[in-house]
Parts: structure tokens; sequence; C-alpha cells
């Protein structure tokens, strides 16, 4: 039996398509699969509207802030149930704030995602051109939003990647895994955080399987 391989065909930040050569399409699939939904990202969880004389509901403008995807720094923060600090607001370790205070004067304002101010100067906003709200003169939007880790299963704002495809190559043993990302992560990134947890999870089967007591047949 040929050996396996796997090969970057190309890579990017926001890109990276690998072949893979005589490895099951299960394991491949697996790795899409964990791409979506189980690579944490930072998204806002909570909001506090402070001041909304918009005509967008503080509710609207919640659900908006929540899938404005933000640059994640993987290993640096830790999921909120798994922090030590026992607090439902966070900590450092476990939630960052963005805050905004915005206003139209004598003309129509569009706020986008640019003029939210961080209070960690890796977490922002990929695109700083995204539109929240629009205000009219003498309008007022002001908040503070919490971010926190989630993954894609508990809710699509989380995801990392805006595509994660599977596909046959040129051969019978070829399979080509394609991941595009929403920019919250490198596409490199969300590859080896889904392969470690590929890994974890095959190990933590093995052990399941090895503690098992099979009775003896008669």
């Amino acid at each position: 039996m040929a050996s396996p391989s796997v090969i970057v065909v190309e890579k990017s930040d926001n890109r990276i398509v690998v072949e893979f050569n005589n490895i099951p399409r299960q394991y491949i699939n697996a790795l899409r699969r964990l791409a979506i939904s189980e690579v944490p990202t930072l998204a806002i969880d909570d909001v506090v509207i402070l001041e909304n004389s918009s005509v967008m509901h503080d509710e609207a403008v919640a659900h908006r802030l929540g899938l404005i995807p933000l640059r994640t720094d993987p290993g640096r923060f830790v999921m909120p149930h798994e922090c030590d600090c026992g607090s439902t607001l966070g900590c450092a370790k476990c939630r960052v704030l963005l805050v905004l205070d915005a206003e139209a004067t004598d003309k129509t304002k569009v706020v986008t995602s640019g003029e939210m101010v961080s209070e960690d100067e890796m977490v922002k906003p990929v695109s700083k051109d995204i539109p929240i709200v629009v205000l009219a003169p003498s309008q007022k939007l002001k908040f503070e939003a919490y971010a926190r880790l989630g993954i894609g299963k508990q809710h699509a704002k989380w995801q990392p990647t805006s595509a994660a495809v599977v596909k046959d190559g040129k051969t019978e043993s070829e399979t080509v895994l394609i991941i595009e990302t929403n920019g919250a992560l490198t596409a490199e990134e969300i590859l080896k955080e889904s392969t470690e947890r590929l890994q974890a999870k095959i190990k933590n089967f093995k052990q399941v399987i090895a503690a098992l007591k099979i009775p003896k047949s008669a």
C-alpha cells in the first residue's frame, strides 16, 4: 500500500488548500466538521446598551454585534466555563471589552465596526467597514460589548470558517480539503486547531476502548 502524504497546494491568511493522498476520506471530513463546529473563536456574547436613540431596537443592535468577526489570538484566552475567575462578568483571561460612543450631529451617520474601541489591541473587528446602524441627526448609540470564546456548534457567530469543503482529487486515492476563513483566525490556524482536536478525540476514544471490560465468551 502506498504511503500517506499531505501536500499544501495553496496557502494564504484567508484560504488553504490541502491535498491528502492515501488517507481515509472520513478523517479528512472529520477535520472539515471540526473546523466548522469546534474551533474556538471570540465573538460578542453580551451587550450593555447605555444609550440608543436610533430606529433599531437594542436586541437588533446586539444581534448585529454578535455577527461581527473578531480577530482571535489562539491559545491566549480560555472558554468561560474553564476560567478559574468564577465570575459571571469574566476576567482578562476569558473576555474582552469593546466600547462604542457614537453620535450623529448635523447629518446622517453610518456607525461602523471600526468605531468600536477594544481594551485589547489584538482583539478587533476583522474589518473596520462593517455597518452597525445608521444614525439620523441628533441620534446616539453608546454601548459596552463583551466578547468571549465559543464554538460553532453553540452558535454560528463562533464559526471561524466562511467555507469548508472536501473534494475528490485527481486520482482515487487523493482527497482535497479547502478551508476559507472569516478572518477571526487564519486558515492555517483553523486547520492546525482542527488537527489537534481530532488527535485528542482519537486518543480519548482509545482510552475508552481500553477501559472496556469485555466479558469472556462461555
